[in-house]
């Protein structure tokens, strides 16, 4: 099947999470796109009953589609540890409990990894665009790394704090935001949907 691109115009970002949309506003700019939330048009988060990061960015961006009438594009991403069996990842939100508090999951993941000596970790980031004719494309995207404890700088959201990049000395919630966005997980999806969809 052929790739279908964007072709500018407005694009709906199907996630109610700040940071999130931040990066991916900031990320769309260049592209002459404009971005409008899912919450600011009122539509309802769908649940994620997917098994895999894959399948609930395509229920949400599918949903916000639906809902608008507008392409749109859902991101759903997590931390994945080894040594946890993979979690927390599709679960990566909800170990921050219903007041999204992200201090108790990265105290519940620390918690988990006493007597371990394995730290490595990667974060995971999905991006599909979806249009209301139910069409969509789907980019996966990578970074590893390993975590470190205490929580270490203010500028990042979610797992920041604790994750540290291979080859980096600060972690993702120390680093600078514009050098983040150039290496994240979401950054990796993105540059495979510039390529298949905006480039």
């Amino acid at each position: 099947m052929t790739a279908r691109r964007l072709e500018g115009g407005r694009l709906v970002l199907a996630s109610h999470n700040a940071g999130k949309l931040r990066e991916i506003a900031a990320l769309l700019r260049p592209y002459g796109i404009e971005t409008i939330s899912a919450a600011s048009l009122g539509l309802a988060e769908p649940e994620e009953t997917g098994a895999t990061f894959e399948e609930n960015a395509e229920l949400k961006a599918l949903a916000a589609a639906a809902g608008a009438g507008l392409p749109a594009l859902a991101d759903d991403s997590g931390l994945v540890v080894p040594a946890l069996g993979g979690a927390p990842g599709i679960y990566s939100a909800r170990w921050a409990g219903a007041g999204k508090d992200f201090r108790i999951a990265m105290a519940k993941v620390e918690a988990r990894l006493v007597g371990r000596s394995d730290r490595r970790a990667y974060f995971v980031a999905v991006l599909t665009l979806a249009w209301p004719d139910r069409h969509v494309e789907t980019f996966r995207g990578e970074v590893h790394g390993r975590l470190v404890w205490p929580p270490r700088g203010e500028k990042g959201f979610g797992y920041d704090p604790i994750f540290l990049a291979e080859g980096e000395s600060e972690t993702f919630g120390e680093m600078d935001p514009g050098k983040k966005h150039r290496m994240s997980h979401r950054a990796v999806a993105f540059a495979k949907l510039v390529t298949t969809s905006l480039g």
